[in-house]
Order: structure tokens, then C-alpha cells, then sequence
């Protein structure tokens, strides 16, 4: 499995982004998150996890993109298929990229679009931000979406990359009765469970959550206890495994030592969610339908939350499968399927899986857990 893109992927981005900015009227986009900055260059970093340093790209009009970027990041920068690279040693509390940054957005010339819509962020002081705008005295605007739709619809090398993540967390999930069972602390099983991830060759395990206890348990984010696991209980392994750059998100549960009716139940009335939802997501269909699809089998109310949501370089980004939002499904799209059961008081149980949109039918990028609850 080859890591990275040819450098005609990022062309054919730019390119995109560029149709869309010439119909908006802008002059650049200037770009500050992880997300945004990897899309066009290719830039991987785990860097990113130190908040000291700000990091700039500039989209323009036309031509490729120009990277504005502390002095310690040129060397793997210039191993992407950018070349204009601008440097200043940061982190300076003085002046840590203000100037530079001005003085290359002046260069292309305004408007300036900055991603301003759900799920965006300004990495970078606000008060820098000020100065930038001021210094370059060029007009600042939102970036009309552009980014975030070109980002929801994957070319077939970011799906190829999707699906082997999740085919690593596979491997992994099919490993869980080596590591859990009666006894076991639910603490160790998640310990355990990020090891088997990077066994199979995950890059690294950015998420993992869960939960057990009778019939299920109480939410899907909280981390481990040294709770032991109990026989009747069910135990939910939830992980956002990530390969070159690219998540899967996907769970699944377990019996320990034995299954209880209702809870056999609860997962066999999951299955049929995922399998109806999959039916349901094809294009021209919105994300509020796909969501209703799920909802009427498993008696979700409107305030259940969302039941899938769109995945790639991060975790979650994009639509939302809840009633209010209306973003039309379209081939490339790579969403989660995630309803929920209450299965008493103060439990649930859900099952997500990994789909991505196709002309026809949707295509599954992970293996379906199927009605059967298994037993560990």
C-alpha cells in the first residue's frame, strides 16, 4: 500500500479550489489548520501537537500554493510537491509570521477567503490575525464553503487509504477475545486494544472509547475504568485508527461469557439500522433522510443525537445524520452509519460502520458486524 499522493492530486485540488474561488470572486484562501494545510500540500506531521508555532498556506488565484511556515518545518515541507516556501524562525512573541504572512498575501492580492463555516477553526492568535489584516490591508472575507465541499467528497486515493484503515481496525476487533474476558479490567482491554491496533499497522490510535455492563452501558465517550468485566456483560470498543493521515471510525460489541435476551435483541435491532441506512444512502438523498431511515427501526427521537457523520483526515468532519441537516448525498461522500438502542434504564448499545457513497448502491469500507452478538 503505497503512503502519500502524486503530486496530480494536489494539482487536481488546487485546481477545484481555484474554479470555485474565480466564481467567488477571491483572490486567495489563507489556510491555518492541520486538516486544511495537508489537503493541498501533503504536509504529516505529528507536530501539529505543539500549539506554539502558527502555520500558513496560501491558496491563490491561481498558480500553487505558497507555504508560510516556521523555519523548523522547510526541510519536510520541502519534500511535498510545494516549492514556494517561506520561512521565519518561531516561535518570535514578537512577530511569529505576521509580517511574512502579510507581506504574501499583498503579493497575490485580495480578497482573502479564511474558512469560517461549521467545524473550522483560526489556528493562530486572534490579535495576530488583526495585525495581518491590518498590515496587509486587503479585504477579508469567508471562503464561500469551498474548502469543507471539496474535503467531503474523497478521490478514490483517499478512499483506497479509508478503507485500509479500516481494514487494519478489523484485524484488530477480530483479536478482542485475546485480550478481554471474564475478569478482565475494562482499563487493560483498552490498553490492550490500542496495542493490537498498532500490531496490524495502524500509525497510531487517536481515539478509543466504550463502555460495559449489563445489557450495555452508559455512554460512548467515556474512557476506561479498572471496572472488571462481568459475565452478561456487553463491551463496546469504539477506535478512530488512523493510517497515512486517514481515520476509520467504527465499533463494536461484545458478550462476556454469555449474551442476555435483550441484549441479543438490541444488536440484532442494530443490524438492521446499519443495513437499512446503507440502503438508504445513495445519492440525491440527504443526510436527514438516511437518519429517519435508521431512526424508525430503532425509535430514535429527534433529541437522540446524531446517528453517522462524515469521516476522513479527521474523525469527524462534514454532514451530520440528524433531522435538521439536508446535505445531499453524492458518489465520493465516505459517511459513518451509527444508531443507538436504549436497552434499559440508563444504557444503550450502538453499532457504527463505515460506508462510502457510490453512483448506485453505497459500498461497505468495513465488514458489517452482522445481527449476532458475539461472545467472548
Amino acid at each position: 500500500m503505497n503512503r502519500g499522493f502524486a503530486a496530480s492530486e494536489f494539482r487536481a485540488r488546487v485546481k477545484l479550489a481555484q474554479t470555485r474561488m474565480e466564481a467567488a470572486g477571491l483572490g486567495a484562501l489563507l489556510l491555518t489548520s492541520e486538516p486544511e494545510i495537508r489537503y493541498f500540500t501533503g504536509f504529516l506531521t505529528r507536530f501539529w501537537e505543539s500549539p506554539s508555532r502558527p502555520w500558513f498556506l496560501v491558496l491563490p488565484a491561481n498558480g500553487a500554493p505558497i507555504a508560510v511556515i516556521p523555519s523548523i518545518g522547510a526541510a519536510l515541507m520541502a519534500q511535498t510537491w510545494i516549492s514556494d516556501i517561506r520561512v521565519w524562525p518561531a516561535p518570535d512573541p514578537e512577530d511569529d509570521g505576521i509580517t511574512l504572512l502579510a507581506a504574501t498575501l499583498r503579493e497575490v492580492g485580495g480578497p482573502i477567503g479564511v474558512p469560517s463555516g461549521p467545524e473550522s477553526y483560526l489556528r493562530m492568535p486572534l490579535a495576530s490575525f488583526g495585525q495581518v489584516k491590518a498590515l496587509s490591508a486587503l479585504e477579508f472575507t469567508h471562503d464561500h464553503g469551498i474548502v469543507a465541499a471539496l474535503r467531503a467528497v474523497k478521490s478514490e486515493a483517499e478512499i483506497i487509504k479509508i478503507a485500509h484503515a479500516c481494514a487494519i481496525a478489523g484485524r484488530a476487533f477480530d483479536r478482542v477475545p485475546e485480550i478481554a474476558g471474564e475478569g478482565a479490567l475494562l482499563s487493560a482491554v483498552f490498553r490492550d486494544f490500542q496495542r493490537l491496533l498498532l500490531e496490524e499497522g495502524a500509525d497510531l490510535v487517536a481515539y478509543v472509547a466504550g463502555g460495559a455492563g449489563p445489557d450495555g452501558y452508559g455512554d460512548v465517550i467515556s474512557p476506561a475504568s479498572d471496572a472488571p468485566l462481568a459475565r452478561g456483560d456487553v463491551l463496546m470498543l469504539d477506535t478512530g485508527a488512523v493510517w497515512d493521515g486517514y481515520f476509520c471510525d467504527f465499533d463494536r460489541n461484545y458478550a462476556v461469557g454469555a449474551a442476555s435476551g435483550n441484549a441479543a435483541l438490541a444488536h440484532a435491532q442494530l443490524a438492521e439500522a446499519v443495513e437499512a441506512g446503507l440502503e438508504a444512502a445513495r445519492p440525491g438523498a440527504r443526510a436527514c433522510d438516511v437518519y429517519a431511515t435508521m431512526a424508525a427501526i430503532t425509535g430514535a427521537g429527534e433529541g437522540s443525537g446524531r446517528l453517522g457523520h462524515g469521516l476522513g483526515m479527521q474523525l469527524t468532519e462534514g454532514l451530520s445524520l440528524i433531522p435538521q441537516d439536508r446535505t445531499e448525498l453524492v458518489p465520493g461522500m465516505v459517511i459513518t452509519l451509527e444508531p443507538g438502542v436504549t436497552t434499559g434504564p440508563g444504557t444503550i448499545m450502538v453499532a457504527e460502520e463505515n460506508i462510502v457513497i457510490r453512483a448506485g448502491a453505497a459500498e461497505r469500507l468495513t465488514r458489517f458486524a452482522g445481527p449476532v452478538l458475539p461472545i467472548i
